[in-house]
């Protein structure tokens, strides 16, 4: 009897020790390579063009790190380990940190779309629709009243359309002011008067509520375009969503057979942002196949994503073809003089 409570004891003991290892999460996030993926099934161009290659989407794979995964991560190369404030804001849970990524990938295909659109000479105009919430800071007046994803209509009765017009308006106020907000949460209309305080990290004086914010846009365009994202985040995709949207938007075939991935975010003016997890991407774009990455240039910095994709790409010893991009056009004229398959 004594030997079989020894025997369960043990078995217990090892199945708690088991239990977590696999599931007890540790305050660290893994990233590796992710997938490398076809951008024409997430973009559709009304009548757009078809394409004899591709386009990809490349991503890095994040995921909360437990014992075992920490443990791959430090003898694995390619996977990096960050602690969870390299990743998330302070006082930011997961659903707010995800709401975050996924506005920011909204707001990089509406650069996208604009700058395609653009370029072809088809019809497009912005619809400014208010001012989102996207983060709200510990410690900060907002933070008893405001969540991500609220929707402020006005303050101090003063109707709100742009991110900047609310800027703007509370660098008049001094602390110890107090301003009346008009905003939305699911649809319903709430009110509430916040105080400010002073703002972190920000000169002397300088007052504020403790909220990120961005404008909510809404692009018209003529053909319609539709993108769905399948819920990755970030504005990584940027430059790739650009070239495949004005690929099907024009006549030709700017892939000309090739299987061409990428990497970079993109802003009104077409300059290409660098990203993280460069590496990864050059990885999980070679497993795939690709034959070109664009890589951000970044000016030709010491470290940029450029020099470090090279060194990633000769020491997986792949053959794709890594090629330096500060601006979309530079990706357009690459394209325009590759020969065809």
């Amino acid at each position: 009897m004594l030997k079989r409570m020894r025997y369960l004891y043990v078995f217990l003991i090892g199945a708690l020790v088991a239990f977590g290892i696999t599931y007890i999460p540790l305050p660290y996030y893994i990233t590796k390579p992710g997938l490398a993926e076809k951008l024409s099934p997430y973009v559709q161009v009304e009548g757009g063009e078809k394409e004899k290659g591709d386009f990809m989407l490349v991503t890095v794979s994040m995921s909360r790190a437990n014992v075992i995964s920490y443990a791959v991560a430090k003898l694995s190369k390619y996977q990096e380990i960050y602690q969870q404030d390299q990743i998330m804001q302070k006082g930011e849970s997961d659903k707010e940190y995800q709401f975050r990524q996924t506005h920011m990938m909204d707001e990089s295909q509406n650069a996208a779309i604009y700058n395609a659109y653009t370029r072809a000479g088809k019809k497009v105009s912005y619809e400014n629709k208010g001012v989102y919430v996207v983060f709200v800071s510990q410690g900060m007046p907002a933070e008893k009243v405001f969540k991500p994803g609220d929707l402020l209509r006005s303050v101090d009765g003063k109707p709100l359309q742009t991110a900047d017009e609310f800027i703007a308006y509370m660098k008049t106020k001094k602390l110890g002011d107090q301003v009346a907000i008009e905003y939305e949460r699911n649809k319903d209309k709430k009110q509430a008067a916040v105080p400010l305080k002073q703002l972190k990290d920000q000169p002397e004086g300088r007052a504020g509520i403790g909220v990120q914010i961005v404008t909510d846009s809404e692009l018209q365009v003529e053909p319609k375009v539709k993108i769905d994202a399948h819920q990755i985040g970030g504005p990584s995709a940027g430059m790739m969503f650009t070239l495949e949207i004005y690929n099907q938007l024009t006549p030709g075939d700017l892939t000309k057979g090739h299987e061409i991935a990428g990497t970079g975010t993109i802003d009104e003016k077409g300059t290409i942002g660098p990203i993280g997890g460069i590496s990864q991407k050059i990885v999980a774009a070679s497993e795939a196949g690709a034959e070109i990455f664009f890589a951000p240039n970044e000016g030709g910095k010491a470290g940029s994503n450029y020099k470090d994709a090279v060194k990633t790409a000769k020491d997986i010893g792949t053959k794709m073809k890594i090629v330096p991009v500060d601006t979309w056009d530079d990706a357009l004229h690459y394209l325009e003089k590759l020969p065809g398959k």
